[in-house]
């Protein structure tokens, strides 16, 4: 066992141009956005992005870092279509491979076991098929001679995932009312990086079931209080919606200019003078 502890820069430091990075969380619920955030500082860019897509999709896709995505849908929950990927995908600019929620899971389960694919029915009958003419389906060889939809493995050189609390070695643990898929995307990963509200010793009292990602699946653990937001982090703090307005309705450059133009400590600033003037 080692001590996985690092910082947002020691991550973005491991990172490359041109690699697939997944994003845990879903829509704008518990997205690793410091470890997005200092991405954006970067000079990476040329990616394949899997995600539940919500502003983390927005804001690579808004910064011209996106080569092509892969996605169930792309949300701010409360704002239903992230209007910087909606301007991105209007003016053609990366390719999207949008399929299933179910497909994009069994696609995570795929890679996850280094299975290069895994049937499924969800798909059959419907646009996705058309739409993804690189799909393929499988025919059991069984009996039955049913007809699936082959959902190719999402393996990924790189995961990022935000949970509530983490220890020194890698474990992690969520406290909120849903795990999303955190777990599948470290497994799914050549690498793992776990951003979490607070390091611990101990998860005490919490339940065996809320003890989320393992330290086999885990590259570096980061600390980053409110690191997600402007997503949720429930129980920690709810998203930020006033905020999430103001970055759904300001120009890109405006946004960025005034909040991104730093480091995180940089930016969590700019957000406390912003809560501020607001009141």
């Amino acid at each position: 066992m080692s001590d996985k502890v690092m910082s947002l820069d020691d991550v973005v430091g491991r990172l490359r141009s041109g690699m697939t990075i997944g994003i845990g969380g879903w829509g704008s619920r518990r997205k690793p956005m410091a470890l997005v955030r200092a991405v954006l500082r970067s000079e990476i860019t040329d990616l394949t992005v899997v995600s539940y897509g919500g502003p983390d999709v927005g804001l690579l896709a808004a910064a011209g870092r996106i080569r092509r995505l892969v996605t169930a849908f792309v949300t701010l929950d409360s704002i239903p279509l992230e209007p910087h990927y909606r301007a991105a995908r209007q003016a053609g600019g990366f390719p999207v491979t949008e399929i299933d929620e179910a497909m994009f899971m069994w696609g995570l389960h795929a890679a996850a076991n280094r299975l290069p694919f895994l049937p499924v029915r969800a798909g059959i009958g419907s646009d996705v098929l058309r739409l993804n003419p690189e799909l393929r389906t499988v025919t059991s060889p069984y009996e039955d001679g049913e007809e699936f939809v082959a959902v190719p493995a999402l393996r990924m050189d790189a995961a990022f995932v935000h949970l509530n609390r983490a220890d020194r070695l890698g474990n992690a643990c969520y406290l909120g009312p849903d795990p999303y898929f955190d777990d599948l995307f470290c497994e799914a990963a050549d690498t793992a990086y776990v951003c979490c509200e607070a390091l611990v010793d101990t998860f005490g009292d919490v339940p065996p079931q809320s003890l989320l990602v393992s330290r086999h699946s885990v590259t570096g653990v980061v600390e980053t209080p409110n690191g997600a937001h402007f997503t949720s982090c429930a129980p920690d703090y709810g998203r930020d919606e006033a905020f999430q307005q103001a970055y759904a309705s300001t120009p890109w450059e405006e946004f960025a200019a005034r909040f991104l133009d730093g480091d995180e400590k940089a930016y969590q600033a700019a957000v406390a003078r912003w809560q501020e003037d607001a009141r």
